[in-house]
């Protein structure tokens, strides 16, 4: 059994199709693969901190995050869109048990190191990968919540790629982060090319050259991350394209694959 750490951004989980959720139900009845899930809720913490009033803003695309903002950004991961998905994979006949990175100190974090304007946001340590095997060993699908917690009870919004990366790290397991647009690409002559895949150099390169901006780069940085750490691969799709995940896991090229060291593309 190989796990798979499925990365889903708040920004398309309301336009997964039901075959989405087809799929991971799917992997987790084969047995080949362990499906766990990652989410953010990043569009729907927004509304909410607007609707109260409490201004937001990012650095990196990371959100700057006071207590004020961690009480909505908790209550929006971990209560709203964590139970929705787990929901989700009920009616299309799936086992998911919802839990957040505070549950049982699962995702023990440190403040962000490179960035303390952004207050309370987070670094994984840890990850108690106990848990997320009872809950695997269980018959159930993890659906995890980045929210994490310090040894002194000081919670952390934590970006949804990093605690996807931390996680795929401490399992040993391959990434794969879900997105509405078919993975990184490179615009010339005014078209659209999806680059099938990168090298940690290049993806560098892009980010250098403002080509990958904006929420793009934690997402590329938490997948070269994991594997420098001995995540297997790590992919970028679109889950929005019917049984994209399938086609991943069975071995189709699809998406943007983000290796580490082989010329792929020559990014000059």
């Amino acid at each position: 059994m190989k796990y798979l750490v499925i990365k889903c951004g708040g920004s398309v989980m309301e336009q997964l199709p039901s075959s989405f959720y087809e799929d991971i139900v799917d992997l987790h009845v084969s047995g080949e693969w362990m499906p766990i899930i990652v989410h953010g809720g990043g569009p729907l913490i927004s509304t909410l901190l607007k609707t109260n009033g409490i201004e937001t803003k990012f650095v990196d695309g990371l959100r700057v995050t006071t207590e004020e903002v961690l009480d909505v950004v908790e209550m929006v991961l971990s209560g709203t869109v964590n139970k929705q998905i787990v929901r989700r994979l009920l009616k299309h006949g799936g086992k998911a048990f919802g839990i957040s990175g505070v549950d049982g100190t699962l995702l023990k974090t440190i403040p962000t190191t490179n960035h303390h304007e952004l207050g309370f946001v987070g670094e994984v340590a840890e990850v108690n990968k106990n848990i997320i095997e009872t809950i695997i060993d269980a018959g159930f699908i993890p659906v995890i919540s980045p929210v994490g917690i310090d040894e002194e009870g000081q919670r952390y919004n934590i970006n949804g790629d990093i605690a996807a990366s931390a996680v795929a790290k401490a399992l040993g397991g391959s990434m794969c982060m879900i997105s509405d647009i078919p993975g990184i690409y490179t615009e010339v002559d005014g078209e659209k090319f999806t680059l099938n895949k990168l090298t940690k150099k290049e993806v560098e390169k892009l980010i250098d050259r403002g080509m990958i901006s904006g929420g793009m780069v934690p997402k590329v940085k938490a997948a070269i991350d994991g594997l420098v750490h001995q995540v297997p691969e790590v992919v970028i799709i679109n889950g929005m394209e019917p049984n994209s995940l399938k086609r991943f896991t069975e071995g189709n090229e699809i998406g943007t694959k983000i290796v580490l060291d082989e010329e792929c593309l020559h990014v000059h």
